[in-house]
């Protein structure tokens, strides 16, 4: 029996002048499909969102829900306008019987849903809207950014209840190991044409490399073409003008096609320059504390850093980190202990509340505005690491179109605020990084330049960050701040963090280890036996290994093609790798299978 689409879109079409947002776009979601939307900021990853909500109208097409199926969907800026608490707004529609829902998402959330909706910041409102759609549990989730504001606790119980459930979704994220662990299908979104794969986020960047590598080859013939006719047009149209016609409206045809070529969006060019070197200790911290009122932030904790050091701190939302980073770089004094900064330091600091960036304010006054990237007489010149730029051409270099230039700051969206904001800090050479949040609302593209940029800095990072991905690519120490004022560093990121700690899951790793009470008979040793999580990786690992196997049997069938080396050696070159990475995922994924399957028999 066939199954009952959760939502159709025929023949979508949308324009807010200029390019398509979106062009004869049909798509079908199915029960069950867990879907990754991805595409660069500005590409219209949430507007087609809302048009699948039916919140935005397109100008031409069909948005069709299945007959019964009810679709919801995560604001990323929620009106609480009629709600007197988070709560309030939360349960909105839901049957008493079911308030528990609510609060049940609130602790895995960590939001208080007794707070007033006046005093509730951004995060908390949006945790809020994340909790309603959870408690909501309709047949599609449409989810914009979920782990924005979420630290990885909450990240961990989100991923858990998306992993279980049986609804269908689709996720806009700049969570790589967030759309890793829970897709099975990708729709890309590039200069209004939409594309879909029937797998998950771990294939993207290979699959749109292979797209853009043929896109560049189709072009490179056509110009070629172009060349080769624009030749004979001028050497022999004059002898042959009646006859051929023909071919000079070809030619021109020819022109016609690759003008309507939509260009593709370059990457930001971002460069980080590094100030003069800094003392090679760069902060000195011995014994220091930090409480406000009853509630301890930070017990004695000591630490040096080196010039060149890559520090990341983690920890649940409200722990400390950034107030802990803020003693670090003197922007607050410990209660007790000392901070020593070293000796010719520049910092440049990316603060996760955009504190630096003036809403009113166009962009164009935010960048000359600054006094450090002021150029004296210039008005529309900024100092850009020493060189005068004119504005219009710096802010282009962060993918910023000119029209955009005059316009005020709170138009941007979070991706486009995080760029600008990148922008003023980039411009002048630092010696010292501090980046507090800096993942937030970036697409892919865009961290993936941020991070080479990291690695070839020749400088101190300091950040904070709940992107397990990110940190895992850029740390090289992890202060974990696990609660109660404790701040504990091991070597490496995430991951060698979770390794030390003795987890194989990052789900609860930063809460406070728990201590049994003096009275208190030790327990007996319990039964070996599977974890929840353990469990849930047993059951989904089968179907991962024929996934592997289905892909290694399609590798080895393209490989097979004896005139793929010498017509197509790039593409050869890339299924050749992908094998080599699907035997070993394979061999890894039956080796933990076989692990798993022994526990759970004990």
């Amino acid at each position: 029996m066939a199954r009952v689409p959760l939502l159709q879109l025929n023949d979508i079409s949308l324009t807010f002048g200029g390019d398509p947002v979106l062009d004869g776009l049909s798509l079908v979601v199915q029960p069950g499909d867990r879907v990754a939307l991805v595409g660069r900021n500005g590409s219209g990853k949430s507007t087609l969102m809302k048009v699948m909500a039916g919140l935005v109208e397109p100008d031409r097409g069909d948005v069709i829900p299945g007959p019964g199926i009810s679709v919801g969907y995560m604001e990323q800026d929620p009106d609480l306008t009629g709600f007197a608490t988070l709560g309030d707004f939360a349960a909105h529609a839901l049957d008493p019987a079911e308030m528990y829902k609510v609060e049940r998402a609130g602790a895995g959330l960590k939001f208080d849903p007794a707070r007033p909706v006046e005093t509730a910041s951004g995060g908390e409102r949006r945790r809020a809207a994340l909790a309603r759609l959870m408690a909501d549990e309709p047949d599609l989730m449409l989810l914009d950014e979920p782990t924005n504001h979420l630290d990885i606790e909450a990240i961990a119980w989100l991923e858990g209840e998306l992993r279980q459930s049986r609804k269908g979704y689709v996720i806009i994220s700049h969570d790589r190991a967030f759309l890793r662990a829970l897709t099975r299908a990708t729709l890309w979104i590039d200069r209004g044409v939409v594309r879909r794969r029937e797998q998950g986020f771990e294939t993207f960047e290979a699959w749109r490399d292979t797209v853009w590598e043929e896109e560049d080859t189709q072009r490179h013939k056509l110009n070629r073409k172009i060349k080769a006719e624009a030749r004979w047009a001028v050497e022999g149209i004059s002898a042959r003008r009646k006859r051929n016609q023909g071919r000079v409206r070809a030619l021109q045809e020819l022109r016609a096609e690759r003008s309507a070529q939509i260009k593709r969006q370059g990457t930001a060019a971002m460069a980080l320059e590094a100030g003069p070197k800094s003392g090679r200790k760069v902060i000195e911290a011995q014994q220091i504390t930090k409480a406000y009122g009853d509630k301890t932030i930070l017990r004695p904790f000591s630490l040096t850093v080196q010039r060149g050091d890559r520090i990341a701190f983690v920890g649940p939302n409200g722990v400390g980190k950034t107030t802990l980073l803020n003693m670090l770089i003197g922007q607050d004094s410990p209660d007790t202990g000392t901070v020593t900064l070293g000796t010719n330091l520049e910092i440049a600091l990316f603060d996760q509340a955009r504190d630096q960036l003036d809403g009113d304010m166009s962009l164009w006054d935010s960048l000359t505005g600054d006094p450090e990237m002021r150029v004296s007489g210039k008005a529309d010149q900024v100092m850009v690491r020493g060189v005068p730029k004119h504005v219009v051409g710096y802010l282009k270099e962060f993918l910023f179109d000119e029209a955009q230039a005059r316009a005020p700051i709170r138009s941007l969206s979070g991706g486009e605020k995080a760029r600008l904001l990148l922008a003023r800090i980039m411009a002048r050479p630092s010696n010292l990084l501090v980046l507090d949040e800096p993942t937030n609302d970036l697409d892919v593209e865009t961290l993936d330049l941020l991070q080479e940029l990291l690695e070839t800095y020749d400088g101190t990072v300091l950040l904070v960050s709940h992107d397990r991905d990110f940190l895992d690519r850029v740390a090289a120490t992890t202060i974990a701040m696990e609660g109660d004022g404790r701040a504990t560093v091991y070597a490496g990121g995430w991951s060698d963090y979770l390794r030390q700690r003795g987890q194989d899951d990052f789900a609860g790793s930063v809460a406070p280890a728990k201590k049994t009470a003096a009275p208190e008979k030790p327990k007996a040793a319990s039964k070996p036996g599977l974890s929840f999580t353990e469990k849930h990786r047993l059951d989904s690992l089968p179907a991962e290994i024929a996934r592997l196997e289905a892909e290694i049997g399609k590798l080895e069938d393209l490989l097979g093609d004896p005139a793929l080396f010498t017509d197509n050696p790039v593409k050869f070159q890339k299924a050749t790798d992908a094998l080599v990475e699907r035997h070993e995922k394979l061999a890894a994924a039956e080796e933990e299978w076989l692990l798993l399957e022994e526990k759970a028999e004990s």
